[in-house]
């Protein structure tokens, strides 16, 4: 797929994780949307909702929602906090997290332990690198009320299996709230199977939209809670523009009353539409088996160099952790950036994130490099 993208020849970008690329038609949509503002005169009220319906119907398919299950935010920060307003919690109340768990996922849920004098609890990655049998465990405590998690830890990809910790919580009467944003899009997920309180996902990464837009999956028994925002496009009867001095009491259906204010964004919108639709064309189940076969050849080569790396199922086959056992060496970002190669650093581990614009010669190009770096 690597004609859909701007990347030069000479440009190995193997880090979709900190942001996508924008597809030559992702772009396109934006352009013409950001067209639409400059000529004010032919918008029209149908214009401030026809996008949003469409980017909430396409997400929607993408995770086996419905449309009304879904809000429109600008980051994954506020969809949180939406969240953490609306789960049920008691005065006291414990949330469970994952050591060094992306901070817009912990920042509104200390916020929440602290106004209801609660707890947070770390779970601490176990020795083999995994998560799932210690989020187990803690959940079967039953001291907890709400799990907030990934997917996939946003170090270095490992993996939970988020249906077994589905059916814990489901049993222990916990209310679990997802960050998917270093995995929907690449990776399957089905809200009926795991049923999550909330799920919150940023555009820009592996849904290979524009950054400040975000979106909200919200289980139908939690889309009767307080937003955040009281805008007058999410009330009842929004799109007849004559009447919007007839103040409502009600809100637009469903998990619409969470949308941000100013959601009918001209320029952001049509991109992150066009953006779901070439997910779904192509599938997550196509874009994982793809790129779980690219991350499986760099990780060989690097097991071969002495370099510590997950193997799947331990890891997602998207993302690709890479830890050096001696401590990564302080200028190997530089270096590989010389080289026209771009992967991150997080923790301890340097990142590799490909996505289906990559080829053999920008995993060729990596290993090279990589292998320059290790025999120093």
């Amino acid at each position: 797929m690597r004609e859909l993208f701007d990347i030069p020849d000479d440009v190995s970008y193997l880090n979709c994780a900190y942001m996508s690329p924008l597809a030559r038609p992702v772009l396109a949509a934006g352009e013409r949307g950001l067209a639409r503002k400059a000529r004010p005169w032919e918008i029209t009220p149908a214009h401030f909702f026809d996008e949003s319906e469409k980017c909430r119907a396409r997400f929607a398919s993408l995770i086996n929602a419905r449309a009304d299950d879904v809000a429109i935010v600008p980051s994954v920060s506020y969809g949180i906090t939406q969240s953490s307003h609306n789960v049920p919690f008691p005065t006291g109340g414990r949330i469970l997290l994952l050591a060094e768990q992306f901070p817009s996922n912990v920042y509104p849920w200390r916020e929440l332990a602290r106004r209801c004098n609660g707890d947070v609890e770390v779970v601490p990655r176990a020795p083999d690198g995994g998560w799932t049998e210690r989020v187990i465990e803690a959940v079967d405590s039953g001291r907890i009320h709400v799990a907030a998690l990934p997917h996939c830890h946003w170090t270095d990809g490992s993996l939970l299996d988020l249906e077994t910790i589905a059916q814990a919580c489901r049993h222990h009467d916990v209310a679990l709230v997802l960050d998917v944003s270093q995995s929907l899009g690449a990776l399957p997920l089905d809200v009926a199977v795991l049923q999550p309180a909330f799920l919150v996902c940023a555009a820009y990464k592996w849904l290979l939209g524009p950054y400040s837009i975000a979106f909200v999956y919200a289980r139908e028994d939690m889309q009767s809670g307080e937003p955040l925002d009281y805008s007058w496009i999410t009330r009842a009867r929004a799109e007849d523009f004559a009447a919007l001095v007839n103040y409502e009491h009600d809100y637009q259906p469903g998990a619409r009353r969470y949308d941000v204010g100013e959601r009918a964004n001209f320029a952001l919108l049509p991109a992150a539409a066009a953006a779901l639709e070439l997910l779904l064309e192509w599938t997550p189940e196509f874009i994982q088996a793809e790129l779980a076969g690219y991350t499986t050849d760099i990780e060989r080569a690097a097991r071969e160099m002495g370099l510590a790396v997950s193997s799947m199922p331990e890891r997602a086959g998207h993302f690709l952790g890479i830890r050096f056992p001696g401590g990564l060496p302080p200028d190997a970002l530089d270096t590989f950036a010389a080289h026209g190669i771009f992967v991150s650093v997080r923790g301890d581990s340097v990142r590799v994130t490909p996505h289906l614009y990559n080829d053999q010669t920008d995993r060729e190009r990596f290993l090279e490099i990589l292998g320059r770096i290790v025999g120093r």
